[in-house]
């Protein structure tokens, strides 16, 4: 046997943590497997659909409250909390550029909360294909928060340190004018 890699110990790890969570959820999860998914669970998969489609105008109009707060984990230029509609659809943006996509692979709610474990991969340029847990935060209907763990945080951080390079300091520090 190998001695294992970082890489490979960050994942195991990260689909443990999902893994307790799923657990820990279990007779939530069951309970609406028994009388129908759960409505949480449903808006996410819409979620998901108008993600996979590329429709920000929908992420906006059905499923982000106005004051929507989605955390992004790490070390790297697009990290940190976005706030607003606007703030998290620029960050949604972003990674468009980059191609980015996702792949449900199990939901579970509880309450508000919604888990979502995906497969998380970039296309322009290939590089990152990792697992994700996201806990999504649902409120009238709308997702009011989001919290992203990364399966491999530093693939993801250096991933985005190459494809979302600063500008040079003079260049990033000039006030930025509007329009």
């Amino acid at each position: 046997m190998t001695d294992p890699t970082r890489a490979a110990v960050l994942r195991t790890a990260g689909a443990a943590a999902a893994g307790l969570a799923f657990a820990s959820l279990g007779a939530s999860a069951s309970a609406a497997s028994t009388t129908g998914e759960d409505p949480n669970v449903k808006l996410i998969r819409r979620y998901y659909a108008a993600y996979a489609k590329g429709d920000l105008d929908a992420l906006r109009e059905q499923f982000f409250a106005a004051d929507i707060q989605w955390t992004i984990p790490g070390h790297h230029p697009l990290a940190g909390t976005k706030k607003g509609v606007d703030e998290v659809l620029a960050f949604f943006a972003e990674l468009g550029r980059a191609g980015f996509r996702a792949d449900p692979i199990a939901l579970a709610a509880d309450g508000d909360w919604v888990i979502d474990l995906h497969r998380g991969w970039s296309t322009s340029p290939e590089g990152l294909d990792i697992t994700w847990a996201l806990a999504f935060r649902i409120r009238q209907n709308r997702i009011v928060e989001a919290i992203n763990f990364a399966g491999d945080q530093h693939a993801a951080d250096a991933f985005f340190w190459r494809v979302y390079k600063l500008a040079k300091l003079p260049d990033r520090l000039a006030p930025r004018g509007k329009g």
